[in-house]
């Protein structure tokens, strides 16, 4: 998986926007980021899962998954190492993203 491969399965999502905070670009369900790009390289992007689904996809895909380090990586935040990643496992992923934070609006 590239990082355009990325950056367009996380836009295939209904109301999703790419934007940015502090120098990175994210992704939005309705105005809550689900996913981003870290680093400016961009060979790794994150998504905002539960500490449960982190759990599971780090132990199924521990290739393609890992917590981020410290407290984020705690609270679910999970890195896709993209150059291991298959598109339609990350898709499955971010859609427990999006889930996640379309839920919390509600």
């Amino acid at each position: 998986m590239t990082a355009a491969d990325f950056r367009k399965l996380a836009l295939s999502f209904p109301d999703t926007v790419e934007a940015s905070h502090m120098g990175h670009p994210d992704f939005r369900a309705h105005g809550k980021i689900f996913a981003t790009f870290p680093k400016p390289d961009e060979k790794v992007g994150m998504i905002k899962l539960t500490p449960e689904q982190q759990a599971m996809f780090v132990k199924d895909e521990p290739d393609m998954f890992e917590p981020v380090p410290g407290g984020w990586g705690r609270g679910g935040a999970t890195l896709v190492k993209l150059k291991a990643a298959k598109i339609t496992i990350v898709r499955r992923a971010m859609q427990q993203a999006v889930a996640n934070v379309t839920a919390k609006k509600k």
